[in-house]
């Protein structure tokens, strides 16, 4: 059987033994070097507030969430796109 990536679609190169994590949106578990990490800021905070408090000088604390996806999962959501047949490595 021929293979399709030289990789095998992950980026841990020759580290040996990587640990998992579980996807966010299917439960899957998933190479943590395999998962596609999505990081995003959220506040406690409802925006229209947020903006007024702004104005008048405060600071708002946002704290980090950060997301993992299977590869699957993370093209149905969008937060990867399969690139164009011109883009991709022709070997």
């Amino acid at each position: 059987m021929g293979k399709k990536r030289k990789s095998g679609g992950r980026s841990k190169g020759s580290s040996g033994h990587s640990g998992t994590v579980q996807c966010s949106r299917c439960g899957r578990v998933v190479p943590a070097d395999k998962a596609k990490k999505y990081t995003k800021r959220v506040s406690a905070v409802e925006p229209q507030l947020a903006r007024e408090l702004r104005q008048q000088g405060s600071y708002i604390q946002t704290r980090r969430v950060t997301s993992y996806y299977c590869v699957s999962c993370a093209v149905h959501a969008g937060r990867v796109h399969i690139r164009a047949s011109s883009e991709r490595k022709s070997v």
